[in-house]
């Protein structure tokens, strides 16, 4: 409609029972657009959810294993985090330590690096093995994230 008073918009929305809304207030001058409001709230509303919608939230599982973990037991993990991976999801694989077992950390890393190994082809080490306390963590990440 061009440039006007705001007076003058104000009379034109009242005149068509429709709201003056700013659209862009930073601009030179302000531009405004005469709408209904509550109509537009709705939409604008509508096209948020849309988009949450789109979005995946990425969280993050845990598998934990022992040092001298059985080779069952081991693939049973494998699988679980084989599975958390096909949904998107990171892995954390930890080693937990107890007592003297600290005192071979080799044994955890090559676990762990045997983990990293076998998921190769769906899952890439984020974070590299690193002994944080009595545990060593890595994590992993599916391979169309990176």
């Amino acid at each position: 409609m061009g440039i006007m008073t705001l007076r003058d918009a104000l009379r034109q929305a009242a005149e068509q029972q429709l709201d003056l809304v700013e659209v862009a207030p930073t601009a030179k001058p302000p531009v405004c657009r005469i709408m209904d409001f509550g109509k537009y709230k709705y939409e604008q509303q509508k096209r948020d959810k849309e988009t949450k919608k789109k979005q995946k939230v990425v969280t993050v599982k845990e598998v934990k294993l022992r040092p001298n973990i059985e080779d069952h037991d081991f693939n049973v993990k494998k699988k679980n985090a084989q599975r958390f991976l096909e949904d998107g999801d990171k892995v954390k694989v930890t080693i937990m330590f107890r007592g003297r077992e600290l005192s071979h950390p080799e044994l955890g890393r090559q676990l762990l690096v045997k983990m990293a190994a076998e998921l190769k082809d769906m899952a890439t080490v984020e974070r590299e093995p690193k002994l944080e306390g009595k545990n060593m963590i890595m994590i992993l990440s599916t391979k169309s994230h990176n």
